[in-house]
């Protein structure tokens, strides 16, 4: 049995995607998940189980989630380690001790092939930064995630995958959740 965070993309934003997180722990206790806990009410859950294929779990989730509510939504999953290791590496607080209230993590869907890498050019006239991570991108947003042009959406039509982010609080809330079971 395995401890794993699963982040929903795009529910509970601005009216649309309602999902009650009662009914998320519901869905995931009927795919046969323990010890299931959700963190604030944009799809954060921490669970454990005994399958270990991440693509497999991805998957089931994301079906049951649509017979349940009659919408699709992409579900990124990370184990425990894979979060602690996101902690350890931000280069942003590593090597330049920057304020946490103004880092996220975005995580990317898929590893993205290397050359995609290189079409990640942001926009002239940001002072917002950003550092590739292992499944996941580190940004450092200094007048805050809400004025960014290093959204979900430049990262998406970039890379051309989904990606969702979360502040750098939740990050490390989810990673305490999923390290203390």
């Amino acid at each position: 049995m395995s401890t794993v965070v699963s982040m929903l993309r795009g529910i509970n934003v601005g009216g649309q995607k309602r999902l009650h997180m009662e009914t998320l722990r519901e869905i995931y206790k009927n795919l046969g998940f323990s010890n299931i806990r959700t963190y604030v009410q944009s799809g954060n859950v921490v669970f454990e189980s005994t399958e270990q294929e991440e693509t497999k779990l991805t998957k089931r989730i994301e079906t049951s989630i649509k017979q349940a509510c009659g919408f699709p939504v992409e579900v990124f999953i990370r184990q425990a380690p894979e979060l602690k290791q996101i902690l350890a590496g931000n280069p942003f607080l590593n090597d330049r001790n920057e304020d946490p209230s103004k880092l996220h993590v975005t995580f990317l869907y898929q590893s993205p092939p290397e050359t995609a890498w290189s079409k990640l050019i942001p926009p002239g006239d940001t002072i917002d930064e950003f550092a590739p991570g292992e499944q996941a991108i580190y940004l450092f947003c200094p007048n805050g995630y809400g004025k960014t042009k290093l959204s979900n959406s430049f990262f998406e039509r970039k890379l051309g995958m989904p990606v969702t982010t979360r502040n750098w609080n939740t990050v490390n809330a989810l990673a305490e959740l999923a390290i203390d079971r």
